[in-house]
């Protein structure tokens, strides 16, 4: 089963990893910070091992992003981002897991101050849920 966990993030400035340019973040104590970041670290690390992980990106600056809405019979390109919000899409991950409770456990470890984790099943091709 296909999942996509999202990261949505708005650190000031925009930097990845995210979670170091938000306040929340870097008010933790030190020793904090490093247990989050081995967390972090260790679940990547597992992922990738149990072949689990198809794929992960960060994403840009949302101020570069362009948006591509259809407008009077035509696409109509304006600046991003998609809407003014305190949170942007900062990146994704692609993850293929046995289960939902898996995918769930998953998603957990990738919370963290200042961040929310949205998961996600995939569709399969033709638009049928899994």
């Amino acid at each position: 089963m296909k999942y996509v966990i999202m990261i949505h993030s708005n650190p000031e400035p925009w930097g990845h990893p995210t979670s170091e340019y938000l306040a929340s973040y870097q008010e933790l104590p030190a020793e904090v910070r490093d247990r989050l970041n081995a967390d972090f670290e260790q679940v990547l690390t597992e992922l990738n091992a149990n072949g689990e992980l198809v794929v992960g990106e960060a994403l840009a600056d949302p101020g570069t992003a362009r948006l591509y809405r259809w407008s009077d019979g035509a696409p109509l390109v304006t600046d991003g981002p998609y809407s003014e919000a305190k949170e942007h899409l900062a990146g994704f991950f692609l993850i293929d897991v046995e289960d939902q409770a898996r995918a769930e456990a998953v998603a957990a470890k990738f919370a963290g101050p200042g961040e929310t984790v949205e998961l996600r099943p995939s569709m399969w091709p033709g638009g049928s849920d899994q």
